[in-house]
């Protein structure tokens, strides 16, 4: 049950997300696209309470709640990027709005933000080992190596990505000579006014 509640509310995440933009940017209902949206976090919330209330009923601890407690951590980093994300995207395609800004690719700007999505993979992690722990706390005396076993998942999930994360600061990519500004000819300095005067005062 805890799975088809997962799949249901990844579907519905879409479902909600793609009405909000479609009511937002094709019909002009803005408030009720901000009414969807806002329905986004009530996925999450039915998810955990329905969780809570399986293992309170007496179900063994299992991998499926360890996955719907990685999912809401995932979800509450991730989603409000998401969602805006896709909204930049939706403006300019549908309301004729200025094209999203995409992330930097090269240099320092491409590491700083690598380091902020680390950041929401820590916050994610933080979210999923804290559901997890209370959990164990809950069940108590009883049988629970898969829960742990997902908060050791979501540790080295986040260990990984850090590392990827710092290879772009201790490696930082160049862009190709292709991506560089051209130089202006206008501001190219001009060498043959100071030989001309010179060569005046030599014939002089």
């Amino acid at each position: 049950m805890i799975v088809g509640l997962i799949v249901a509310c990844e579907v519905g995440f879409w479902v909600l997300l793609a009405a909000g933009l479609a009511v937002r940017y094709l019909v002009k209902w803005r408030r009720t696209s901000v009414a969807l949206l806002l329905c986004e976090p009530l996925l999450e919330v039915v998810l955990f309470v329905v969780t809570a209330v399986d293992l309170k009923n007496g179900a063994k601890p299992g991998w499926e709640h360890g996955l719907a407690a990685l999912y809401i951590g995932f979800t509450v980093a991730y989603g409000h990027y998401t969602i805006r994300w896709l909204d930049g995207h939706a403006a300019h395609r549908l309301a004729g709005g200025p094209p999203p800004v995409r992330p930097p690719r090269h240099g320092m700007a491409r590491a700083r933000h690598e380091g902020r999505m680390w950041l929401r993979t820590v916050l994610a992690a933080a979210v999923a080992c804290a559901l997890l722990q209370a959990a164990i706390q809950y069940v108590g005396d009883g049988d629970t190596d898969s829960l742990r076993s997902f908060q050791w998942v979501a540790l080295r999930a986040t260990a990984i990505h850090g590392l990827v994360a710092l290879t772009y600061a201790l490696w930082p990519k160049k862009a190709p000579a292709s991506a560089l500004p051209a130089r202006d000819p206008q501001h190219v300095p001009d060498l043959t006014v100071g030989r001309t005067g010179q060569d005046e005062q030599q014939v002089r």
